[in-house]
């Protein structure tokens, strides 16, 4: 295994520990406004190194220029905000949660996304899901930024 992937494969396994069910990993391709994805837990639905576009619109003032997490818990909540949203919800799945992995000076290199069943991303939860991202930052932002 990669030693890339070493902290995306520990982060992943706690937060399927807490019910994430879709778990992804992206880098933040701005010159070509792109999402990358640099590790999935569903390479069929969303494959690794698969593309997002991002686009200037509230999420990514919230999550990249704010660096602020984006909770959604219907897909009411996210259908605006994910041009895939048609799939997520065929996967059975209703809630989202957008983590940016914010570096020193401040920029957004990526964010670790979660996706779990309707009502999922609580306050507790969120808080638990924080923590788990803040043991892997180093790792994580390291990986991103390399």
């Amino acid at each position: 295994m990669a030693a890339a992937m070493i902290p995306y494969t520990r982060l992943h396994a706690a937060c399927a520990a807490m019910g994430t069910i879709l778990f992804t990993v992206t880098h933040n391709d701005f010159a070509a406004m792109l999402a990358r994805r640099a590790y999935t837990s569903h390479p069929v639905e969303y494959p690794a190194h698969g593309t997002k576009p991002l686009t200037r619109d509230a999420w990514f003032d919230l999550c990249v220029t704010r660096a602020q997490p984006f909770v959604a818990n219907t897909p009411e909540a996210f259908r605006d905000h994910f041009f895939d949203h048609a799939l997520i919800t065929a996967m059975g799945l209703g809630s989202a949660a957008n983590l940016p992995v914010v570096a020193p000076d401040g920029s957004v290199p990526g964010t670790i996304n979660l996706l779990a069943e309707p009502g999922h991303f609580t306050p507790d939860r969120v808080r638990a899901y924080h923590e788990a991202v803040s043991r892997e930052h180093g790792a994580v932002l390291a990986s991103l930024t390399a």
